[in-house]
Formats: structure tokens, sequence, C-alpha cells
């Protein structure tokens, strides 16, 4: 399990971020650029960000999924909408390269610190706006949240199964990419800065980034029309590519071509199937997947998952048993990517997906802590 780092400085060592964001997109572009250098400054509301009371569980008054997004940063307080609080926000900003926000539209121009007028004072300021929907046309303004946009954007009603209700994905995966693109958005602006030396403005919407979440179903559509369908566990375009019962525990199977396909039906014991006219192509399996699943489902009901899932995958064959939350932050291969980090007794978050080999990302800061007792 990695531990708390300061082994080395990381990419971004020397670049200032303040972090006026809360909730989920921003805060987490914020903590992508904490865990690799940049020196964050999240900056809260007197009432705090919103997710510090979206729990149990709690840890000294605070909620997991604050915890769980604003690691690597110091934290204070600022009501930003009197002049003294704007004035200590404009003081902050002399030193830094990154402003992330994402209030509602037109908010902070009303406070004097919009794009514009941030551009002017600070030149060289990357502004960097989370927001649901940009800040004009037939959405503009309004607020976004991850599981209305889900279903605005047509994630939901590709995600369940065939005959029943369209599902909401069952994480934040619309906040999560928005806070990725952000965090990309602001990189991509930093490096154009090292040529011209001029900031500009970033803006990540979950509008956006919840349509460019749609692949294949867009693709499939932009070519044949056609809209796509509830399939379940299963992929539109190929086969088979879903989940499967064994004698012991669900597994995942993930043939993406005809050599896999081969090698799944010698390790079944029915090489014959692979040269089946209705299943010797890709294309043909997924035009006759009910009756291929069937077979296979007759086939795998008699295994044991595990067994299963070991073997095909030595074989160059994707398959692995669906594990809960548990099971895949408890896996060897979990703690051999080091992928659960420990800042001091108190936190534990997953760590930095993105592996540098010079400069690594590090873990130096727990989330800021409960906010003071208000006065009585």
């Amino acid at each position: 399990m990695n531990t708390t780092s300061t082994s080395s400085p990381g990419a971004l060592a020397g670049i200032r971020v303040i972090d006026l964001s809360r909730i989920l997109g921003g805060p987490y572009c914020g903590q992508i650029l904490g865990d690799h250098g940049a020196d964050v400054l999240k900056v809260e509301p007197p009432q705090g960000d919103d997710t510090r009371a979206w729990g149990p569980p709690f840890q000294n008054g605070v909620a997991s999924y604050y915890l769980g997004l604003n690691r690597n940063k110091l934290g204070m307080q600022l009501d930003l909408s009197g002049e003294a609080g704007q004035a200590v926000l404009l003081g902050l900003l002399e030193g830094a390269d990154v402003l992330i926000e994402n209030f509602k539209t037109g908010t902070m121009e009303k406070w004097g610190l919009g794009y514009a007028q941030l551009a002017e004072r600070f030149p060289r300021l990357v502004h960097c706006r989370v927001s649901g929907f940009g800040a004009d046309g037939p959405l503009g303004g309004l607020a976004g949240y991850d599981a209305a946009v889900q279903a605005l954007t047509g994630i939901m009603s590709v995600n369940g199964e065939a005959g029943g209700d369209p599902l909401r994905v069952g994480l934040p995966v619309v906040d999560m990419v928005t806070g990725l693109n952000a965090a990309l958005g602001v990189l991509l602006a930093l490096q154009e800065r090292a040529r011209s030396g001029k900031g500009q403005f970033v803006e990540a919407s979950l509008f956006d980034c919840g349509l460019s979440l749609l692949h294949p179903h867009a693709a499939n559509w932009f070519l044949d029309g056609k809209t796509p369908r509830l399939t379940g566990n299963a992929h539109p375009n190929i086969y088979p590519y879903d989940a499967f019962g064994t004698r012991t525990e669900a597994v995942f199977l993930a043939v993406g071509n005809d050599r896999q396909f081969a090698l799944l039906c010698r390790h079944l014991k029915v090489p014959e199937l692979a040269q089946d006219v209705r299943f010797a192509t890709a294309g043909q399996r997924s035009v006759h997947r009910l009756a291929l699943r069937g077979q296979l489902q007759t086939l795998l009901g008699e295994l044991d998952g595990s067994t299963l899932a070991q073997d095909l995958m030595a074989l160059g064959v994707p398959c692995a048993p669906v594990l809960s939350v548990e099971q895949a932050l408890q896996h060897p291969h979990t703690a051999h990517r080091e992928m659960v980090v420990h800042i001091g007794d108190d936190y534990t978050g997953i760590a930095s997906p993105i592996k540098l080999s010079r400069t690594p990302a590090t873990y130096r800061q727990a989330p800021p802590g409960p906010l003071p007792a208000k006065a009585t």
C-alpha cells in the first residue's frame, strides 16, 4: 500500500492553484493537479463545500465524499459575496497560475471576478470553469448534477437490462470525466502559456463531457440512424462481451476478435463452435448473440468462475470475476499497483492512476479538516 510520499517534486511543482470549486468535478480537477505537485489552496464559502455533509460515513464530522476529492490541498474559508473577501481573493491570485471555479453563470462577473475582468489584471492566469451546460444556449447557465446530465445526454438510455427501465450508472461518471477534462484543459493551457506568456479561459461542462462518453452508441447512430437500445451487460457491437453465471460466481467475458473466440471454444472443449457459420466472425456473432449466449451459458454454468477467469486470462482471452468494491480494493494487484494510499493515520484513498517515471504523484496533505465552530 502506498503511504505518505514526499520523495520527489511532482511534475507540476511550482504551479499555484486557487480552487474555489465545490461538489465534484472542480474539486477532482484540483486534486489531480495537487497529486502531481501543484500547490492547491481550497477556498470554501463560510458554510463549507456541500459534500462535507454528504454522508454517512463521516470522519471527525466530515463526510467521506468530501475526503475522497480534496487531498493535497490546504484550506481556508472566504465569503466572496463581500468586498473584503473579494479583496483577499485578488491578493491570492497575485501569485497564482490557475483558478478553478464552478459558480453559477454570472456570479463571478457580478463580483467583478469574471474571466474578462481577471484577465486584465492577471494576464498569465489560467481560469478554469466547470459548469453544467456552459454560459449560453438553450440550457446555458443552468445548474448541472451528474444524474440529471446522465439522463439528458442519453447515458441512462443505454444503461439497463433489455426490456427494463433506463438506469443511472452507479458512479458519478459525468462529474468524474468532467474533472479529468478540466485538468487536461488546464495542462493544455499551461503548455500554451509557456509559448505565448498568456493565460486563457478553460471550460469543461457536464453536458459536453456527458455527450463525449457516448461511444460507440453515438458512432453507431451517426452511421445507421438506429436508436441505441438497452442491452444489459452486453456490448452493442461485439459478442460475447457480456456477464455470465458460473457454478460459483458471475464472470464477465470480453471477446474482442475471432482469435480470442477460437481460444475460448478450445478451452471449453467445443472447438467446432468457432467454425459454426453463425459464430465464425465477429459480425455474425453479434447478429446471432442470443443463440451463442444460450450455448455459452450452458457450458460456463458448470465451471468454477475464478479458475475459469484465471485460465482464460492466461490464454489471452479477457475474462474476470465480478468483484465487489471491497474485493476490488483488497485485490493483490491493487496492492501491487499501489492504488490505495495513506496519509498519516486518518486518511486512506484511491491513488492517482497517472503513473510518471521521474515525477510520480505524491501524497503530502490530507483533505482540509472540520470547519471552525461558529461563534455563538
